[in-house]
């Protein structure tokens, strides 16, 4: 049995949330439906949010209005975080500033929520087209290692469809990545935003829930997200190749 879907088996765990109480500095890099939408979710749960978009703070005023999150620059962003969200276009990762986890918080952790969509937005990112996840292009360029979180995710559940522990119609969502601490604090995080989790495997592993897989976009619990990470192909479809 290949050794990614045995552990899919097995591990096919309900997150966590963190201990009550527990509140953590956050940046978001990206203020779209995705990132606008955690920073609504995660300063509800009492969580300290920095947040950051390619235009500058003075764009945030509204979202900063409505949250209590902090808008600063991208290069701020990072800075004594503990999780940093990295949530804008693929297309926009190299650009990014060197420097960017600069004062960041000792074992943070990388959620990267992008997808490649070479023909309606990114292009032709050779190394993708050849083969390397997405996640792991991305890791590449930020220096850093990632877990890869929210990439299938509709920006609106985050806000809508939150359900307690327990709950049957509680949603699951699918992490992968490397750093198994980073993992853990991610899949905590994301049982506290009120969604399970199911462990996807490392980066290179991280196909099994690139755009047009079965998992994508998937509106499901544990049991449903296993079965669709375990029958995702590795070849990619054409339809998402420029």
């Amino acid at each position: 049995m290949d050794p990614l879907l045995r552990r899919l088996s097995i591990d096919a765990t309900h997150g966590r949330p963190l201990p009550e109480g527990r509140s953590m500095k956050i940046g978001i890099i990206g203020a779209g439906n995705i990132g606008g939408n955690l920073t609504r979710r995660l300063t509800t749960l009492g969580h300290e949010v920095s947040v950051a978009n390619s235009r500058g703070p003075h764009t945030l005023t509204e979202l900063a209005e409505e949250t209590g999150a902090t808008p600063v620059t991208v290069t701020e962003a990072a800075r004594g975080a503990e999780v940093v969200v990295v949530t804008v276009p693929l297309k926009a990762v190299p650009d990014l500033p060197s420097g960017l986890f600069d004062g960041a918080a000792e074992g943070f952790a990388v959620i990267d929520t992008n997808n490649y969509y070479p023909k309606e937005r990114d292009g032709l990112i050779a190394a993708i087209e050849e083969g390397l996840t997405e996640s792991r292009w991305v890791e590449r360029h930020l220096g850093h290692p990632v877990i890869k979180a929210f990439n299938g995710t509709y920006a609106q559940d985050i806000l809508d469809a939150p359900r307690p522990e327990g709950d049957p119609e509680r949603l699951a969502l699918p992490v992968a990545g490397d750093d198994e601490a980073a993992k853990r604090t991610v899949r905590a995080l994301i049982g506290e935003l009120g969604f399970d989790t199911v462990d996807a495997g490392g980066i290179d592993d991280s196909w099994r829930q690139q755009p047009d897989t079965p998992v994508y976009g998937l509106r499901a619990g544990v049991e449903a997200v296993t079965k669709a990470l375990a029958e995702a192909s590795p070849d990619r479809p054409a339809a998402f190749r420029a």
